[in-house]
C-alpha cells in the first residue's frame, strides 16, 4: 500500500508537470477541461488522501506525534483543496460609476446573486510621487446589505480585497475612461478555512519534526560522524571641450562630474544623473565608458554635439545577420546607419521578421529599444528633473548610490568565485585522490577567501536595499542575487565541519552571478509593481530562493559523492559523510520550500482573492516540494537507503529546480512572468 501512495506521487507530480505545457499550447481553459477541472483529477488526489491516512494507520504512526501532524496537515490542505474544487464560486463583476449592482457571472456565463449591492463611486489610479508609474488601482465603492445596516464605504485596491458575508473582492482591472471597473470575486466558505488549518498544521509539523528527538532529523545530527557538527545553525536572510579622439567633441571630465548628484525622474523614481548615464551607456555600448569617457561624458556630450555622436559607431549590434542585413562592419553601428534619409531600416526588416520567434527579430527588438533611448535623449525627453513638490534624496541616499553604480558588485563576485570554485574544487580532489588533509594555513586562507567574498556581497545587496527601499526580489536579477548570498551565507556556516563546501559555495554563487550577469534579467532598480507591494511578498520569495540554495549544495553533493564512490567504490568513510550532510540539509531545504508555497498562497489570497490559481510557477513549486519530499520517507522505503541510489535521485531531482526557476520564466510564463 505504501509503494501505491509513492507511485501515485509521482503520478500526479508527472500530470502536473504536463499540464503546464498542455497550457503552454492550448491555453488555460484547455487545461482546466483536460486536467484541473476533471473528475479523475479530483479522484487521484481524493484516492491519496485515503490511501495516506490507511498507511498511517497500518504503522502507528500516533506514537511519533511530528509525522502524525504532517500528514494531517497535509490531508487538511488535500481536503481543503477539494471542497475548494467542488464548492467554491468564482466569476467577474463589472461595475461603472453610479450603477449598482448585485449579480456576477463566473466562466460558465451564469449569474449569481450577492448578499449585498454594490455601487462604485468612483476609480482612480495612484502614482509614484512625482512619476507615471502606477502605484495602486483604487476603486470606492458603497455596499448595501439590504437591511438596516447603514452603506458602508468601500476601498478595493491592489493587495487589498474586500472581504464579507464569506465573498471576497479584489481589483483586477478597469475601464479605459477610469468609469468603470472590473472585480473578481470569489466565493470559497469552507475551502479556505480547512486549507488554511492545513496550512498552520504543517508549519507547526515541519518545526516539530526539526526539534523532536524521534526525528530523522535529529537523529542525523547525533550521529558518530557529526558529534561536532555546527550545522543546527541552518535553524538560525556650461561646458569647455575634451576628446574621446581628435574627431569626436566631448565635455570636460570635471563639468560632467558636477552633473552626476543632479536628481532626475527616471525609471519612475527619484534617482541621480549618474545612475541614468550609466544605465544609458551599458544599454547602448554594452560597457559602463566609451573611450575613456564617463558615462555623464557621453550623455551630455550627445545633447550637445548630436550630429558628431550620431555619426559614431557607438550602437552595440551583437546579431551578426542584423550586422549583415544593415551593411554594417564590427560590432558597433551609428544611428545614421540605422536611416536612409527618412526610412528606418529597422522598420523594413521588423516587418519580414515580427511574426517571427528568432534571434533576429529579439535582435531587432534591442537595437530599436537603443535608437529609442537616443532619441529620447536627443529630443530632451530622457533627462527629467524631480518636481518642486517632490521630495529629493537625502545626501547618503546619493553617497550610496553612487558607491552601488562605481562598483560592479556582480562581476567582480561572478568572476572572483568562479575562479576561487574551480581552484578550490581542484585542490579538493587533488587531496581525496591523495589522501591528503588539509593544512591549518590552506584551511585559515580559504575561510578568510569566503568570508571575504560574502561580506563583499553582503554590502553589494544591501545597498542595493537601501536605494530602492524594499528588497531586492521583485525580479529575476535580484532573486538570483539573494540565492548567490544564502549559498555563501551556507557556506560560511558549513565550511569548518565539511570543508568541500567551501568549493561548492564558490562555484554556485559564481555561477548564480554570472547567470544574473550575462542573462536577460533587469539590473535597473525600479518600482514595484502594485501587486507586488505586499510583505508576503518577501517572505515568500526568500524563503524559496534559500531552499533552493541548500537544493543546489544537495546537488553538489551528489556529484562528488557519485565520483568518489566510482573512484573508491570501498572506501565510504567520505561518501558516508556527504550523504549524512545531504540528508540533514534536505529536511531544511524542503520545509523551507514547503513554507515558502504556504506563504504565496496566502499572498494569492490577500492579493487576488484565491489562494491558488494552478499557475505555472505554482505547480511546479508543488511538483518540486512532493518530488524532494519523497525521500525524506527513508524509514518506508528502502531504496532511499542506499547511498548510490539517493545521490542519484538528487541529482536529477535538482533538474526540477531549475524548471521551477528558469523553465517557468522562459517557456511557460504565467502570473509569475514577473520574476522574468
Amino acid at each position: 500500500m505504501r509503494t501505491i501512495t509513492f507511485i501515485l506521487l509521482y503520478v500526479a507530480a508527472l500530470v502536473l508537470g504536463l499540464a503546464t505545457f498542455i497550457e503552454a499550447i492550448g491555453g488555460t481553459p484547455a487545461t482546466q477541461d483536460i486536467i484541473y477541472g476533471t473528475a479523475w483529477f479530483k479522484t487521484l488526489w481524493t484516492i491519496l488522501i485515503v490511501l495516506m491516512m490507511m498507511v498511517l494507520y497500518k504503522m502507528n504512526v500516533w506514537k511519533r506525534i511530528h509525522i502524525l501532524i504532517l500528514h494531517i496537515a497535509f490531508a487538511c490542505i488535500l481536503i481543503g483543496a477539494l471542497t475548494t474544487a467542488f464548492t467554491s464560486q468564482k466569476g467577474m463583476l463589472h461595475l461603472r460609476v453610479g450603477v449598482p449592482l448585485e449579480k456576477f457571472v463566473d466562466k460558465g456565463k451564469h449569474l449569481h446573486q450577492l448578499p449585498f449591492t454594490l455601487r462604485l463611486d468612483s476609480f482612480k489610479v495612484e502614482y509614484y510621487e512625482g512619476t507615471e508609474a502606477p502605484a495602486d488601482y483604487v476603486s470606492h465603492i458603497t455596499c448595501n446589505y439590504h437591511d438596516d445596516t447603514p452603506d458602508t464605504p468601500v476601498r478595493i485596491s491592489m493587495n487589498k480585497i474586500f472581504s464579507s458575508k464569506g465573498y471576497r473582492l479584489y481589483q483586477m482591472s478597469y475601464d479605459e475612461d477610469m468609469q468603470g471597473s472590473w472585480l473578481t470575486v470569489n466565493h470559497d466558505p469552507w475551502g479556505t478555512t480547512i486549507t488554511y488549518v492545513g496550512f498552520i498544521l504543517l508549519v507547526i509539523g515541519m518545526i516539530y519534526s526539526l526539534c523532536s528527538p524521534q526525528s530523522g532529523f535529529r537523529k542525523l545530527l547525533r550521529h558518530p560522524l557529526l558529534k561536532k557538527s555546527s550545522l543546527i545553525v541552518l535553524l538560525a536572510c556650461s561646458f569647455t571641450h575634451a576628446h574621446a579622439e581628435d574627431s569626436l567633441p566631448a565635455v570636460n571630465r570635471r563639468q560632467a562630474d558636477s552633473l552626476r548628484t543632479q536628481q532626475v525622474i527616471y525609471h519612475d523614481r527619484t534617482t541621480i544623473l549618474n545612475t541614468l548615464a550609466h544605465d544609458f551607456v551599458q544599454k547602448v555600448y554594452g560597457k559602463s565608458s566609451y573611450r575613456g569617457l564617463s558615462a555623464e561624458q557621453v550623455i551630455s556630450s550627445w545633447m550637445l554635439y548630436p550630429d558628431a555622436w550620431n555619426n559614431t559607431p557607438i550602437i552595440y549590434i551583437k546579431d551578426a545577420t542584423l550586422r549583415k542585413r544593415l551593411n554594417i562592419e564590427g560590432d558597433y553601428a551609428r544611428l545614421t546607419d540605422l536611416y536612409n534619409q527618412a526610412e528606418y531600416k529597422l522598420q523594413a526588416i521588423w516587418q519580414q521578421e515580427k511574426t517571427k520567434q528568432s534571434k533576429l527579430s529579439k535582435a531587432i527588438r534591442e537595437t530599436d529599444e537603443k535608437v529609442g533611448l537616443i532619441l529620447m535623449l536627443i529630443q530632451g525627453q530622457l533627462i527629467r528633473p524631480i518636481p518642486n513638490d517632490i521630495t529629493p534624496l537625502n545626501e547618503h541616499r546619493i553617497m550610496a548610490e553612487l558607491v552601488y553604480n562605481s562598483i560592479p558588485f556582480s562581476k567582480i563576485l561572478f568572476m572572483f568565485n568562479l575562479t576561487l570554485g574551480i581552484l578550490a574544487f581542484g585542490l579538493l580532489l587533488y587531496r581525496i585522490l591523495r589522501q591528503k588533509d588539509e593544512g591549518h594555513i590552506s584551511r585559515s586562507i580559504w575561510k578568510g577567501l569566503l568570508v571575504t567574498a560574502t561580506l563583499f556581497h553582503t554590502i553589494g545587496y544591501g545597498l542595493r536595499w537601501y536605494i530602492s527601499g524594499n528588497v531586492p526580489l521583485s525580479n529575476g536579477y535580484e532573486t538570483m542575487q539573494f540565492v548567490a548570498l544564502c549559498i555563501l551565507i551556507i557556506g560560511c556556516l558549513l565550511y569548518r565541519r565539511f570543508p568541500y563546501t567551501r568549493p561548492f559555495a564558490f562555484l554556485l554563487s559564481g555561477f548564480t552571478l554570472l547567470v544574473a550577469y550575462l542573462g536577460q534579467m533587469n539590473p535597473q532598480i525600479t518600482p514595484l509593481m502594485p501587486v507586488l507591494i505586499s510583505p508576503w511578498l518577501s517572505y515568500h520569495v526568500s524563503l524559496i530562493m534559500m531552499s533552493y540554495a541548500l537544493f543546489a549544495f544537495i546537488w553538489l553533493n551528489a556529484i562528488l559523492s557519485l565520483l568518489l564512490s566510482y573512484r573508491y567504490p570501498h572506501e565510504n568513510e567520505q561518501v558516508e559523510r556527504l550523504t549524512i550532510l545531504s540528508r540533514l540539509l534536505l529536511y531544511p531545504a524542503t520545509f523551507l520550500l514547503g513554507i515558502g508555497i504556504i506563504l504565496g498562497s496566502v499572498w494569492a489570497n490577500e492579493s487576488w482573492g484565491s489562494y491558488w490559481s494552478w499557475d505555472p510557477k505554482e505547480v511546479w513549486a508543488l511538483v518540486a516540494f512532493i518530488i524532494y519530499g519523497i525521500p525524506l520517507h527513508s524509514q518506508s522505503m528502502k531504496c532511499w537507503r542506499n547511498t548510490r541510489t539517493f545521490h542519484l535521485y538528487m541529482f536529477f531531482a535538482f533538474f526540477v529546480i531549475l524548471m521551477t526557476y528558469f523553465g517557468v520564466n522562459y517557456l511557460l510564463g504565467g502570473m509569475h512572468s514577473y520574476a522574468n
